[in-house]
């Protein structure tokens, strides 16, 4: 703008904002950007969301839900005589069973009919597996018994519990002793022996843990039933036409008096047969 006297002033205005002004616009704040891009990314994070859910849910369905839905992974474990076909076809009604429908306690009945097996655990684990755990008898000791008809040889476990091996080698492990005398001349599978008898297979049971193979030098322990309900013990050591009568407490002492006396009487008469440990003395008959 320009005085009287032809001098020009510049006003206080800047001339960017005169400019603006007098073309009518308005000043432009940062409050007031475009919103298309802030919906582009509302957008993106909802389709990132909805994806992430649906692998989510895909992973739940594979790992978890449809492996539910098949047939149950059985796993036996624990077997060494008995053969896992043999348990297996038991449980063949429960072949094609879901790991929600398995009945666990179903499981156990129809295990159960095996006398060899002594105890069962079923363990479910999620989302597919069963671990079947069985513990197999420990057989102590053998002896003959009549069943259909015949004779056979049968186990005795340390509880007394009569059961017939799914393996060939009962008659031939001379670890296993034969007891002949027990009155069970017929019997059926899984039945005990009464309980006086019991104290007898657990003694045996303790032997049999040594170190020691003792009963690899018996060939045979028969019971005698004594009045009034109790019972001696007839030992038949290996390779020798000798008995050795003893009263029913069977230990590691015992045999180890039973092995001295043995040498000791044949060095002595080897036309003995019968040696007499009973009553805490020593005393044979000859042949």
């Amino acid at each position: 703008m320009a005085d009287g006297s032809g001098k020009k002033y510049m006003s206080d205005t800047p001339a960017s904002d005169f400019d603006y002004y007098a073309l009518g616009g308005a000043p432009v704040h940062d409050s007031q950007k475009p919103e298309k891009k802030d919906r582009r990314i509302f957008v993106l994070k909802i389709v990132v969301l909805v994806m992430a859910i649906a692998l989510l849910v895909e992973g739940i369905l594979y790992v978890f839900v449809i492996p539910c839905l098949a047939p149950a992974k059985i796993k036996i474990s624990g077997l060494s005589t008995l053969r896992p076909a043999q348990v297996s076809q038991l449980l063949s009604p429960m072949a094609n069973a879901t790991w929600i429908q398995f009945d666990s306690e179903k499981a156990v009945s129809c295990l159960s009919v095996i006398p060899g097996i002594e105890t069962i655990s079923v363990d479910k684990h999620f989302p597919d597996r069963v671990i079947i755990q069985i513990k197999e008898r420990v057989p102590v000791a053998k002896t003959i018994v009549t069943m259909q008809d015949r004779s056979i040889p049968v186990q005795i476990d340390e509880n007394g519990v009569l059961f017939t091996s799914a393996g060939g080698s009962l008659v031939s492990d001379s670890s296993v002793p034969l007891v002949s005398g027990l009155p069970i001349d017929r019997v059926q599978e899984g039945m005990r022996l009464p309980q006086k008898y019991r104290g007898l297979m657990e003694q045996i049971a303790t032997i049999r843990r040594l170190p020691q193979k003792y009963f690899a030098a018996i060939s045979e322990i028969k019971v005698v039933p004594k009045e009034y309900g109790s019972y001696e013990l007839v030992l038949y050591p290996v390779h020798m036409r000798v008995r050795v009568l003893t009263d029913r407490s069977l230990n590691e002492e015992a045999l180890q008096y039973m092995m001295v006396a043995l040498d000791v009487v044949n060095s002595i008469d080897p036309a003995v047969g019968e040696i007499d440990l009973r009553y805490g003395s020593v005393s044979y008959r000859r042949r």
